[in-house]
């Protein structure tokens, strides 16, 4: 039986299927852009705001941290977890940190009065010149029973220029005979007067 040999015009042409192939749609469509709205990231947008530390105040002591009233930038974590619970802390609201400000202002304009005082006081002191002292000698020489105390010198102070001040800010060299010195009165941190004296025996 001789074998039969088809025609190349009834062949499937391949090349078609592939044009035919990419030219159909298929059945189901792509979403369309009216997806559902939960399908929107919400979550990951939330972490991104979370706050990663807090300004707080403190309510009392915490060791290794601050002191009661101290405004610290602490982790959100720890502040949630410990601070807050225990009482520690509480959070700083703008009423709270504008409130902390007006008391800051106002501590400066005390510290300010005080230190303009201290100087006033310097000046006096310092215009009142040589102020004198009497001691009884002791013996030959220019030696003098006992020693100039800072107690003296705050009576002598008072007497002359009307100033109190405190005999713990004075400072007193040794004073063993008559002569002049020179005495140092603290009375502020920023501001040191000296005062001269003149012991003399009597």
């Amino acid at each position: 039986m001789a074998n039969t040999v088809a025609s190349p015009a009834l062949l499937p042409s391949f090349e078609g299927l592939r044009a035919q192939s990419s030219c159909q749609k298929p059945a189901s469509s792509a979403p369309t852009t009216s997806a559902s709205p939960t399908h929107q990231p919400l979550s990951v947008v939330a972490d991104k705001r979370v706050q990663k530390r807090r300004q707080v105040i403190l309510t009392e002591d915490v060791e290794y941290l601050g002191k009661s009233g101290a405004l610290l930038a602490v982790k959100t974590g720890y502040f949630r977890n410990f601070l807050y619970p225990t009482g520690k802390a509480k959070l700083a609201t703008p009423e709270i940190l504008k409130a902390i400000r007006l008391e800051e202002v106002r501590k400066e304009e005390e510290r300010k009065a005080v230190k303009a005082e201290a100087e006033s006081v310097a000046r006096v002191l310092q215009n009142a010149g040589i102020l004198t002292l009497r001691r009884k000698r002791g013996g030959q020489g220019k030696q003098i029973f006992g020693s100039v105390t800072s107690q003296d010198i705050v009576d002598i102070i008072r007497a002359n220029t009307k100033q109190e001040v405190d005999k713990r800010d004075v400072t007193v060299p040794e004073v063993r005979e008559i002569g002049q010195y020179s005495v140092e009165i603290r009375l502020h941190p920023e501001v040191i007067a000296q005062v001269k004296i003149n012991v003399v025996g009597q």
